[in-house]
């Protein structure tokens, strides 16, 4: 689910309707969570198709987090996601994909 303001994504989680946003700091922390050099080779592997559940959870949490949550990874293996894992996919995939766009293609 998308959300008018830029770069961020929704998702409902344990039935709880919940913001994610990426930003600057919840990007470093994904570079660190997935040992990657690169978010930009992490967004193209989305992309193509492959991504592991590795990859999807971290770019949720570090949305989460950017939005304010103060979770971990630990709480979201458990959870309830609405749509299932075919939705946490698409939302992950989204969240990076509007962290890149230029502010002129903002929503």
């Amino acid at each position: 689910m998308a959300n008018p303001h830029r770069g961020e994504v929704a998702l409902v989680i344990d039935g709880e309707r919940r913001v994610m946003r990426l930003t600057l700091g919840a990007l470093a922390e994904l570079e660190v969570t997935l040992g990657t050099d690169s978010l930009v080779a992490l967004a193209e592997r989305f992309e193509a198709g492959r991504v592991s559940g590795r990859d999807v959870l971290a770019v949720l949490v570090a949305g989460l987090r950017g939005a304010g949550w103060e979770g971990a990874a630990a709480d979201l293996r458990t959870a309830e996601i609405a749509g299932g894992p075919v939705a946490a996919a698409r939302a992950a995939a989204e969240l990076l994909a509007r962290a890149f766009l230029p502010p002129e293609e903002a929503p």
